[in-house]
């Protein structure tokens, strides 16, 4: 019984929410008609008499101070309301009203209502939303030293921001420091380097931890009980000291190169011993994974250091090789350095060959898969492809798999295409990105504009293409077409990784709220209203008495007029005229 009552008080307030959702006309008229009904116990003919009269006797310079003062707190919420918007997406009125005043009125949250199956059929999706809106590595990062240091010389701009650089100092912490590196003074000094904030502070314990190494300890080994050898033994050398002075001391890509070389001398041999002692403990094997991480990260900057240099063959081959070596380790996603590198060479056979390899429905998608294929495909037609020619005969079927390619690209990061149009400037790559965000296209397009310019076509046929995706995306963006929804959060974190001075490009874009149209149409019409009362008040006076009287009905002033003469009457006590006076009168 109880779940019966339960059942047909839910299925009671479903009927009243459908009802004021879709027949909310219905009730205002019947509202206007229990007011209409109810006018004579309400008394509203007297009230709105009332109402009258005292309007009548207002001066001009209450209008204008009325509509002074309306102006001033409508010109107020506009303000706080744009600045509301600007800062986080949406309008505060709205967001309060769909908070607050939402349950009240009954409405229901869609996810809320669902039952048990459709909350776990849809966990996966969820799953893949807080996938989409993690912050990850960028792996065609510049140098902080030879690249972006050298923007801020020039232009005076600071190129990473604060939570971008924040984030590269928690990743350095969780690949280059273990457990134990309080036992060797040199990575204990550059464990406190890496949560260091000050860039010459960390330079500084960079060296301070590579002269630590010069030291040379003796050790006394007795051979004779009158006598003492004096062993001479070096420290071992601290790679991940070499890392930050070839990240963020360095100038030039050479240097950082030269830095880079001393590290790796120093990261193999750690790696070797680590290698066989990492089954004797737990605390071998985390500095084990410590020093893996290290030499990935070392032979990986090697490559672009290479890359850099004009020496892109040999990039290709230490790329190559360490995918070989270490074919786990795809947190780095070192492919998209690859592919990079071989489109530079024009050697797209290998190109589609990782592309086989890494875009797979099984794996993590990216900018650089889904538009590096799309160029691939668009590579075979778009010498060739006319729009005026395609609207005639149509498409064929290369030209068909071309412009899906483009689509899919466009629907997982829509932004990239005005980057590589030209249609908006780009500016140096953070060192973290957003998928599917305009960090991720800003990355995207710095490195691979030069492979599309390079293909005969294939910008025309992108700028022909790139706009027909959004006609198939569903809207509002609930589903998607061919990926999951797009995410809602890449506006949030664009902002924090993206500096000050670059616009950030919203998908889907954003119209204003309603209630700054309506605040900004307020303010502007009070405003209006309080300069002409000011400047004609007699005019002003006339055509608001002019407003009272069209909205009062003709019945209700005749009634008005009697109602008061029929008061008069009776105050002064005066006796009813005969009707032949009346008449002579």
């Amino acid at each position: 019984m109880a779940e019966a009552g339960t059942g047909f008080l839910e299925q009671l307030k479903s009927c009243i929410v459908w009802s004021w959702t879709y027949l909310w006309t219905v009730w205002f008229f019947i509202v206007l008609f229990l007011v209409y009904i109810l006018r004579v116990p309400l008394k509203i003919n007297d009230n709105l008499s009332t109402v009258s009269m005292f309007l009548n006797t207002l001066t001009p310079k209450f209008y204008v101070a009325l509509t002074g003062t309306s102006s001033l707190i409508s010109g107020l919420i506009l303000i706080f309301e744009w600045w509301y918007f600007r800062k986080y997406g949406t309008s505060f009125i709205e967001q309060v009203s769909v908070s607050h005043l939402r349950p009240l009125l009954g409405g229901v949250d869609n996810n809320s209502s669902n039952n048990s199956n459709s909350s776990n059929g849809d966990s996966d999706s969820n799953r893949q939303s807080v996938s989409e809106c993690k912050v990850w590595r960028n792996p065609l990062n510049l140098f902080r030293g030879a690249e972006y240091n050298r923007y801020t010389w020039v232009t005076g701009r600071e190129p990473l921001t604060y939570y971008d650089m924040n984030l590269s100092a928690q990743d350095h912490q969780t690949f280059f420091t273990c457990d134990t590196d309080h036992l060797r003074p040199a990575d204990a000094i550059m464990q406190k380097a890496w949560r260091e904030r000050n860039p010459q502070a960390r330079i500084s314990a960079a060296h301070e931890a590579l002269e630590i190494n010069e030291i040379r300890s003796r050790v006394e080994v007795p051979l004779i009980a009158s006598s003492t050898i004096w062993e001479i033994k070096l420290l071992p050398k601290c790679a991940t000291a070499y890392i930050l002075l070839a990240e963020e001391e360095a100038t030039t890509i050479a240097e950082a190169e030269k830095l880079f070389k001393q590290a790796l001398k120093a990261g193999d041999g750690c790696y070797r011993r680590s290698q066989q002692l990492q089954h004797h403990g737990s605390q071998y094997e985390a500095q084990h994974r410590r020093d893996t991480n290290v030499l990935v990260y070392i032979k990986r900057r090697l490559a672009m250091c290479a890359r850099r240099l004009g020496r892109t063959r040999e990039a290709v081959k230490m790329m190559r090789d360490l995918m070989k070596e270490f074919p786990l380790l795809s947190m780095f996603n070192i492919h998209e350095n690859l592919l990079e590198a071989l489109l530079e060479l024009q050697a797209y056979a290998d190109v589609q060959a990782v592309l086989a390899k890494y875009d797979d429905i099984s794996l993590p998608k990216s900018a650089t898969i889904c538009y590096t294929a799309a160029l691939l495909k668009a590579r075979a037609v778009s010498d060739k492809f006319s729009p005026e020619a395609a609207s005639r005969r149509g498409l064929s079927t290369a030209e068909m798999n071309a412009v899906e390619a483009i689509h899919r690209a466009v629907e997982f990061n829509p932004h990239v295409p005005k980057y590589l149009l030209e249609m908006k400037s780009l500016i140096l790559p953070p060192e973290h990105i957003l998928k599917r965000g305009d960090s991720e296209a800003i990355a995207y397009a710095f490195f691979h504009l030069a492979h599309w310019k390079r293909v005969e076509g294939a910008l025309n046929l992108l700028h022909c293409t790139w706009e027909g995706t959004f006609r198939m995306i569903p809207y509002p963006l609930e589903k998607g077409h061919l990926f999951y929804p797009y995410p809602i959060c890449t506006e949030t974190a664009d902002r924090e990784l993206l500096p000050s001075f670059h616009e950030v490009s919203v998908y889907p874009k954003k119209e204003l709220p309603f209630f700054i149209l309506f605040t900004a149409g307020l303010c502007s019409f009070t405003a209006m209203l309080a300069l002409l009362t000011h400047q004609f008040p007699e005019l002003m006076g006339v055509f608001a008495k002019a407003m009272i009287d069209i909205f009062c009905s003709a019945e209700l002033r005749d009634w008005n007029c009697g109602s008061i003469f029929m008061r008069v009457e009776d105050e002064l006590e005066i006796p009813p005229a005969p009707q032949s006076q009346h008449f002579q009168n």
